[in-house]
């Protein structure tokens, strides 16, 4: 471990509770962010959609995306602390840029009511998840494997989507 690294985590406790506040904060940013444009469409124009028969219930995309979104703080958060900033800057700036695309997503579905602009932003998201997973498991394998059940569920997810899309088209 890097001095650097010492220095984040195991050094100065306090600074390491505010960084994981922080991570989990920004993945309910971005989780809020989706939100605002989910929760609205859902009843009037989500349900109406004709869906493949492997959608799930809608009740379980809460507590799926709620456990998820844990999942991809602390990953973020091991990293953070496991690494020098020379190491971790990248693999940081892309975890940020995949939760932007992560909201992204909600928006151009749910809020443009466009399955198939979200069908290639969400594979865009399903890139990203995969090269932020790799350089977060170069960093730490349990940052690394706390974003493969991310990185599953958004796989099926983007099945979902072209199923709709091509339901709906």
């Amino acid at each position: 471990m890097s001095d650097d690294a010492r220095n984040r985590g195991s050094e100065a406790p306090a600074r390491s509770v505010l960084a994981l506040v922080g991570f989990v904060a920004a993945c309910f940013v971005a989780a809020l962010v989706g939100s605002e444009f989910t929760a609205p469409s859902i009843p009037e124009w989500y349900e109406s959609l004709a869906k493949p028969f492997f959608t799930p219930p809608s009740w379980l995309f809460g507590p799926v995306w709620t456990a998820l979104y844990l999942a991809m703080a602390f990953a973020g958060w091991l990293v953070w602390r496991g690494g020098s900033t020379s190491t971790t800057a990248l693999p940081l700036a892309l975890f940020g840029g995949q939760l932007v695309l992560n909201a992204l997503w909600s928006v151009l579905f749910f809020g443009l009511r466009s399955p198939g602009v979200a069908l290639v932003e969400i594979l865009v998201l399903w890139a990203a998840i995969l090269a932020t997973l790799l350089l977060f498991r170069r960093i730490g394998r349990e940052a690394g494997w706390l974003l493969a059940p991310y990185l599953a569920w958004v796989t099926f997810a983007a099945l979902l989507n072209f199923e709709i899309w091509q339901l709906n088209a």
